[in-house]
């Protein structure tokens, strides 16, 4: 496909009018035509910028976790606090984009957070947590934090107070209804449960170690 010579468009109004098609219709709307007609150009200016659709979505999914916010660590060590926080803040900048979410699953480039890593594994070693625990840490937070932010943008049947069982029958499933008439928290406490609960197991092992 020939290219223009001069570039129309810029790299970074791209991946913006990507989201925003995203965030309106959802994946399946997302196609280079529509977003070159999005932008006020022919297709092939896209390919001055990309080299194909999936490096657009890439760009997307890091243009989503791009403005999360690093606390500062705390300076008593409370490292559970840090990595509860750090979570949170992941959650709140995906949960606005809910119809891109998925994207997080398959285009989001583990390089990109290779400097958070490193933060990490030295906020870990400064607590004192042994290096032998520093990847299963980061793999395990990874994992639980952007797979339980991703399972709830992606849930249509969650209920007004952030119940994941919405559509509950007391009569069929009263134990069940009972510990939801029991919990306590909304869906973002939830998540914050969800984190304290694999941070306290870390803790044990660190104790331990």
């Amino acid at each position: 496909m020939a290219r223009p010579s001069k570039p129309l468009i810029s790299r970074e109004a791209t991946v913006r009018t990507a989201l925003a098609i995203i965030d309106a219709d959802g994946l399946d709307a997302l196609s280079v035509p529509r977003l070159a007609r999005e932008l006020n150009v022919k297709a092939p200016s896209l390919y001055h910028h990309f080299a194909d659709k999936r490096a657009i979505l890439q760009e997307v999914a890091a243009e989503i976790v791009a403005p999360i916010e690093v606390p500062d660590p705390p300076p008593d060590h409370d490292w559970i606090g840090w990595f509860t926080q750090l979570a949170l803040n992941l959650r709140a900048v995906v949960m606005p984009h809910r119809r891109a979410a998925p994207l997080l699953i398959e285009h989001l480039p583990r390089d990109l957070l290779t400097d958070y890593f490193e933060l990490t594994c030295a906020y870990l070693a400064e607590c004192g947590v042994p290096a032998h625990l520093h990847v299963p840490f980061l793999d395990g937070m990874e994992k639980l934090a952007l797979g339980a932010t991703i399972a709830e943008a992606m849930r249509p049947e969650v209920g007004a107070d952030g119940s994941v069982f919405a559509h509950l029958d007391p009569d069929q499933h009263p134990h069940l209804a009972d510990a939801v008439a029991a919990n306590e928290h909304e869906a973002r406490g939830i998540f914050e449960q969800t984190i304290r609960s694999f941070l306290a197991g870390m803790e044990r092992l660190v104790a331990e170690a």
